[in-house]
This record gives structure tokens, sequence and C-alpha cells, in this order.
């Protein structure tokens, strides 16, 4: 279970602080939920919060009731927490291969990481030995960032907009792979999204504008809202 208890944060501006998240409190122990809300609306920190990316200014999290409040990324990577950034990082002189293994945390054969990257969609043949750099789309490289997470089986993988940046036919992909996911992860998955492709598979949605939380429910309860309701609700609402 992942739990936030009266989470701000602040950043420094010229005259006065500003506030992004305001005495956010959150127990999440679905096992896929998605964060929606306009943009602007604090959900990327959000999820940098829980990653241990950035500190909260106040509050405290809880993951499975311990207090990782001041853990650094690092810590919080070992206590089982996973992050996908929302444009995906390049690792100049490092193969795939590489990023797979180093992502396990322990030597792969060829075969294993072959089989990660068939889950995502991949050529293993034509992806295992390339470089991770600009020579590979976002999709690509989005698909090849899900491919490491899997590898790892964290206890809670969080995902910051996996749709932003790539084209139609990456997208429809990325959602079977969440769909596949869902149904196969004992972890936890966390995805940042405004899709309504993605909001449909999820467990439960939660809905954060002007840096709080406006609402909480299962999908079956929070989608016609969504869809229905006039105003920023409904603009949020992306089809792909």
């Amino acid at each position: 279970m992942l739990e936030l208890k009266n989470i701000s944060y602040e950043v420094e501006g010229e005259r006065e602080n500003r506030e992004i998240l305001k005495d956010v409190s959150l127990s999440i122990d679905r096992q896929f939920v998605a964060i929606t809300g306009p943009n602007g609306g604090g959900k990327s920190t959000l999820a940098k919060l829980i990653a241990g990316i950035l500190t909260p200014t106040s509050g405290t999290i809880y993951l499975d009731g311990e207090d990782i409040t001041k853990k650094s990324i690092t810590e919080r990577a070992k206590a089982g927490i996973s992050y996908a950034f929302q444009q995906p990082v390049h690792f100049k002189g490092l193969t795939v291969r590489d990023l797979v293994s180093l992502a396990a945390g322990r030597d792969m054969t060829v075969a294993q990481i072959c089989e990660i990257l068939s889950e995502v969609g991949l050529c293993a043949k034509e992806y295992i030995d390339r470089e991770m750099n600009g020579s590979l789309s976002g999709g690509e490289l989005k698909r090849i960032e899900i491919a490491m997470i899997l590898a790892r089986g964290t206890k809670l993988s969080i995902f910051d907009e996996p749709e932003a940046g790539i084209d139609l036919w990456s997208f429809h992909s990325l959602i079977h792979v969440f769909e596949r996911m869902r149904k196969e992860t004992g972890g936890m998955i966390l995805i940042i999204s405004h899709q309504e492709r993605i909001l449909q598979i999820a467990d439960e949605i939660i809905l954060v504008a002007d840096g709080a939380v406006s609402e909480v429910g299962g999908r079956e309860e929070m989608m016609p809202k969504l869809l229905n309701t006039e105003g920023a609700c409904s603009a949020l609402m992306k089809k792909v």
C-alpha cells in the first residue's frame, strides 16, 4: 500500500513561494491506478515526490507502512519503486541488453532479455544490441523503458504520461502492454495520464486539479463523470 499524508510541495519564486501541491492525502492499494487532471494541476509533481526525485515541503509518504519521505531515489528503488520518465532518458554507449540486465540486477541470458523485449512488442534480434541513443524513436524508447521495469519486477511501477511524444501505432501497442501488466504483474502500477484508453483499464482513478485531489473512485464511477462533465474534467480527456 502507498500512503500520502498531508503532502505539500512549494517552489521558490522571486517574490513569494508557489504552492504546487496542497495538503494531499491518499491511500492507494489497488493494482492499477491512474492519476489524471488538467495540465499544470500537479500530477507529474506528485509522481516525482513518490519516486523520490523531489522532496515534499511537508507531509509523509509511506510504502507498505514504512516511512520513505526522506529516502533518496536510489533508496526508494531498492525499496521496490520504479519510475518511467515522461521523456525517456538516453544512455549513450549503453545497449538495450546492458540496460535490461542492469534493471534486473542480475546476469540475464539472451533468451531472457529477448522474452522481455517481446513482451513490449519489440523484435529482440533487431534491438538487443542497439544503443540507447537518438537513433531510437520515442515509441521505441518508451517500450524499452517499460521492458526495464518488467525486468525489475518491483512492488510499485510509476509511469509519467507514457503516451507523450509517441505515434499512434506505438500508443496502441503500449495499451496492450499495460493491459498485460494489469493481468500478470504482482505489483502496483501507477500511471499519470490524460488518455481515455488508459483510464478505461484502471482499477481506480484519481483526479488532481489545482494542486489538490478533487475526487477518487473506481473507473465505473469516475469515467462517466470525466466524459460527461462540462469544463475542466471533460477537457482533459483525450482520445487516440
